[in-house]
C-alpha cells in the first residue's frame, strides 16, 4: 500500500513557508532547542497548578493524567477560518433542524432521505422526547464538530458531537498558558481572542430560557461529580460564566419548577447546562437506579418550564451511521449545497459495504457507531493481521454497530517532540453555540495532535496531546 501524501500546514511542496506561518517559522528557526524543553517543562508545571487533568481508566495506577501540551501553536488564516465558520453554522443549523424533525413530524423519514429503521431502532433515539418542544426549538446548544484537513481547501467533518461535547476548557487554558510562556511571540501576531467563550456561552443559554422567565434567567451547570473525567471542565466553566455548579442532590422539583438548594434557601433554576448523559438525567423517566439526576426533571422539561442544554435526545445526531446522511440533510432542510464535506463512509449494515469493508480492513479505519474517545476502533494499516481478524469477527457478529472510512491523509503541523521539532498529525474541534436567536463561536477551537510518529490517533486517552490554535485577524 502506498503511503498517502500529507498536507503540511506550514510548508509548501517547494519548501517555502505559507504566509500565515511566516513569523512562526522564523521563531522556530531562531529558538534554541533547550528553550523549547524549558518551556515545555514550565507548561507542565502551570497545568499541574491549574489542576487540568483527564482520566484514563482500565490501565492500572492513578487514572488522572496531565494532558500532553505542545508549545508550538497551530495557525489558521482569517480566510481559512471564515470558510470553516460559514460551513459550521450551516451544519449546526441542519443538525438542530434534523433533531427537531425526528421528534416531531419525521418528514425526512417519510421522504425516504434517511432510513426509518436507522432512527427508530437506534438506541440514541428516545421515544420519550416525541412531541416535546424545547425552548427556541434548539437541541444542540453546544456543538463540538470534529474536523480534519487533507489539502489546501479540503476540510472534512469527521464526526458531530451534539450530546455533551467536552474539551473547551483545554482550548481556553492552552491560550492562557501560551500567553504566559511566549508574550513576545504573541506581539508579532494578530491572534483572535478566545477568552470571551464564557460570556458567549452564558448569553446563549440565557437566550434559550423558557418563555415564562422574566428578567435574567438563572443558569446552573449539572455535573455528575468530582469523579467524572471532565469534572475540571465543569468547574472551570461554572467559574467562567459566574453560575452555580450543582449535582443532582442539590436540585429538586416542586410543582412545575426546578429549584437548587442554597444557603439562602431554595432558588428557582431556569436553564441547566447538563453534563450528565440522558440515561441518568431523571430516574423517574430513564434509569431508575441513577443517583446522578433529578427525579421529576423530565416532567418540568416536557412542560416547557426549564431548558436543558444540550437537549435530551440530541445524541441521535452523534450516531456515526446517521452522520453519513448529514450532506443530504443540508439539502433537505436548508435547500443548500453542503459547505463542509463528510469523510466517505461505509455503513456495515449495508451488505455491499460490509463485503467491501471485510475485504479491505488493512486500508480502512473502522469505528463503533456509538463509540468515542478513540476506544473500540481499528486503524487497519497500523493493526496486525491477528487484530484485523479479531475485529472482523466483531463486525460480522453485529454489522450495524460499525462504520468504516478510508485512512485519511490528515494534515500535519510542526510539533515539539523528544527529537526536536517535527510534523505531527492534527485534527480540530471548534465549539458552536446556538440559541435559535443566534449562532456564536470564538475564533479558535481545540487542536488535538498525535504525538507518536506516524500515528493518526489524536485522542488524549490514546497518547495524543493538544496545542493552542491561532486564528489570525485580517
Amino acid at each position: 500500500m502506498t503511503e498517502p501524501a500529507f498536507f503540511d500546514e506550514m510548508t509548501l511542496a517547494d519548501g517555502a513557508v505559507r504566509p500565515a506561518y511566516k513569523e512562526l517559522s522564523d521563531w522556530l528557526t531562531s529558538t534554541p532547542a533547550e528553550q523549547f524543553r524549558l518551556k515545555r517543562r514550565e507548561a507542565d508545571i502551570l497545568f499541574r497548578r491549574l489542576g487540568i487533568t483527564f482520566a484514563v481508566y482500565g490501565e492500572g495506577g492513578d487514572p488522572e493524567r496531565l494532558i500532553p501540551f505542545d508549545v508550538i501553536p497551530r495557525v489558521l488564516s482569517a480566510l481559512e477560518w471564515a470558510y470553516m465558520q460559514k460551513g459550521l453554522e450551516q451544519r449546526v443549523r441542519t443538525l438542530n433542524a434534523f433533531i427537531w424533525d425526528i421528534y416531531h413530524d419525521q418528514e425526512i423519514l417519510k421522504a425516504g432521505v434517511v432510513p426509518e429503521a436507522l432512527i427508530l431502532k437506534n438506541s440514541s433515539y428516545l421515544p420519550e422526547m416525541q412531541g416535546v418542544d424545547p425552548p427556541g426549538g434548539i437541541y444542540s446548544h453546544i456543538s463540538g464538530i470534529d474536523m480534519v484537513r487533507v489539502g489546501e481547501n479540503d476540510f472534512y467533518v469527521l464526526e458531530d458531537n451534539c450530546r455533551t461535547p467536552s474539551g473547551v476548557s483545554y482550548m481556553l487554558e492552552n491560550r492562557e498558558v501560551m500567553m504566559r510562556l511566549f508574550p513576545a511571540l504573541f506581539s508579532q501576531h494578530r491572534v483572535a481572542p478566545v477568552d470571551e467563550y464564557g460570556d458567549y456561552l452564558v448569553q446563549t443559554l440565557r437566550e434559550c430560557a423558557p418563555r415564562h422567565v422574566e428578567g435574567e434567567a438563572t443558569v446552573a451547570i449539572l455535573t455528575p461529580g468530582i469523579f467524572n473525567s471532565a469534572y475540571f471542565e465543569h468547574s472551570f466553566l461554572a467559574d467562567q460564566m459566574g453560575v452555580e455548579l450543582v449535582e443532582g442532590q442539590d436540585l429538586f422539583v416542586e410543582g412545575e419548577s426546578v429549584f437548587m438548594r442554597t444557603t439562602q434557601g431554595p432558588k428557582q433554576v431556569d436553564v441547566i447546562y447538563r453534563r450528565i448523559d440522558d440515561a441518568f438525567i431523571d430516574p423517574l423517566t430513564f434509569n431508575p437506579e441513577s443517583a446522578l439526576g433529578v427525579p421529576g426533571l423530565m416532567n418540568v422539561y416536557r412542560a416547557g418550564r426549564i431548558t436543558l442544554a444540550n437537549g435530551v435526545g440530541a445524541g441521535i445526531a452523534d450516531d456515526k451511521a446517521v452522520y453519513t446522511y448529514v450532506p443530504a440533510m443540508v439539502k433537505f432542510y436548508l435547500g443548500e449545497e453542503p459547505i463542509l464535506k463528510n469523510v466517505p463512509t461505509y455503513r456495515c449494515a449495508d451488505q455491499d459495504s460490509l463485503a467491501y469493508v471485510l475485504d479491505n480492513l488493512a486500508e480502512l479505519v473502522v469505528k463503533e457507531v456509538h463509540g468515542s474517545g478513540g476506544y473500540g476502533m481499528l486503524v487497519g494499516p497500523k493493526a496486525s493481521q491477528a487484530e484485523r481478524e479479531a475485529y472482523a469477527a466483531r463486525i460480522k457478529a453485529d454489522p450495524s454497530d460499525f462504520i468504516a472510512q478510508p485512512t485519511l491523509a490528515l494534515s500535519t503541523c510542526p510539533t515539539h517532540v523528544e527529537e526536536g521539532v517535527a510534523p505531527r498529525h492534527v485534527d480540530f474541534r471548534p465549539f458552536v453555540l446556538s440559541s435559535g436567536a443566534s449562532i456564536r463561536m470564538v475564533k479558535g477551537g481545540l487542536t488535538r495532535v498525535a504525538l507518536k510518529s506516524g500515528s493518526l490517533v489524536v485522542n488524549s486517552s490514546q497518547g495524543g496531546g493538544t496545542k493552542d490554535t491561532w486564528v489570525l485577524e485580517e
